[in-house]
């Protein structure tokens, strides 16, 4: 029987912005089930392909695994508090709790352009081959997460997609969304990280973070903050 704790592989879909906003309404019951279906039936001719566009919505919003039900219900309570919230944020740090898959695309993504400030879809493909395999499903897949975060705006792809940028201006943070997106991140890594590198990893390469984030981080009692054997300042979840 399969776990629903168990991380999801296939993020086998591209994902518009707009049907996140809604699956994320449906859950903060400010939408209806009926308007997401309505919203996924005009964008979709197939039966096969609205159902697994339900089943990555399902599993980012609707219906996430229980142990970060908690994280899902927290993102909705942000939203609701704030509509102006970044939508693609909220959806971004669930995509890489979810999806080991998407985080790893968004990893690679994130360290190329800060080493070069542009990458090619060539150079993500290849790296994805050497940790998922050289596999047709690993290279629709991957070009299903990049087209994905082009349309939350984190990337430009240029060159009839053959080439990526990051977004001109990161995406500013509010200070919840900051901690609730950094939670994300040590889910999606499964292991703490030194507190000095939070706001530069690599997997949250579209924002931008405030120069508070580290004190913020030490004073909430989700995360525990421990010095390692070289003075590191650790950061882990509770």
């Amino acid at each position: 029987m399969k776990s629903d704790t168990a991380p999801q592989i296939g993020f086998d879909r591209y994902i518009q912005l707009d049907w996140a906003r809604s699956a994320l309404r449906v859950r903060a019951g400010l939408e209806t089930l009926e308007e997401l279906t309505a919203l996924i039936d005009a964008s979709h001719t197939g039966t096969a392909a609205k159902k697994k566009t339900r089943t990555v919505l399902n599993r980012l919003w609707l219906e996430p695994r229980s142990d970060i039900e908690n994280m899902c219900d927290r993102a909705v309570a942000i939203y609701k508090s704030d509509p102006s919230t970044s939508v693609a944020a909220l959806t971004w740090g669930m995509a890489i709790a979810t999806y080991p898959f998407f985080g790893a695309v968004a990893e690679i993504v994130g360290r190329l352009l800060r080493l070069q400030g542009e990458c090619s879809s060539a150079e993500v493909h290849r790296r994805m081959a050497e940790v998922y395999g050289e596999r047709e499903g690993t290279r629709r897949m991957t070009n299903m997460v990049l087209q994905s975060q082009a349309d939350w705006g984190a990337i430009e792809r240029m060159n009839k997609g053959k080439d990526i940028t990051a977004r001109r201006e990161p995406m500013a943070l509010t200070p919840d969304l900051e901690l609730w997106l950094v939670e994300a991140a040590l889910r999606h890594a499964g292991r703490g990280m030194p507190i000095s590198s939070v706001s530069t990893t690599p997997v949250l390469f579209p924002f931008s973070f405030s120069d508070r984030l580290a004190y913020n981080l030490s004073q909430d009692e989700r995360f525990a903050v421990r010095v390692d054997s070289a003075s590191n300042r650790i950061v882990a979840l509770v």
